[in-house]
């Protein structure tokens, strides 16, 4: 896959849950966090998604903090089945809880 990322990917160990935008019920779906920034997160997921759609998605973070946000499907990777998305409408604090965390990462490779 080319990389066409704006910030720098991190691994974080999280679980998630996801469901369809639109869905009345929603079927919540495990997935795999394979990296993540700021502005949007790799994973693998057993389930099928649908391409350029909108998810609706709780992410529990390493503090166990839960941030609720919406994730646009950008990419998929049949081979590792891995899919890209970018956050959609993520609020300020929510991103800055990942700021935060990217430069304490950064912070612990440079020692």
């Amino acid at each position: 896959m080319e990389e066409k990322r704006r910030n720098r990917r991190m691994v974080l160990n999280a679980h998630l849950v996801m469901k369809r935008l639109g869905d009345a019920e929603g079927e919540k779906v495990p997935v795999d966090i394979i990296d993540i920034s700021k502005g949007g997160i790799g994973f693998s997921c057993e389930t099928p998604l649908t391409m350029n759609a909108i998810y609706e998605m709780d992410l529990m973070i390493w503090t166990k903090d839960v941030i609720h946000t919406f994730v646009n499907i950008t990419r998929f990777d049949s081979k590792k089945n891995m899919y890209g998305a970018t956050f959609t409408g993520m609020n300020e604090n929510d991103s800055g809880k990942i700021r935060i965390y990217e430069m304490f990462e950064q912070a612990s490779k440079d020692n």
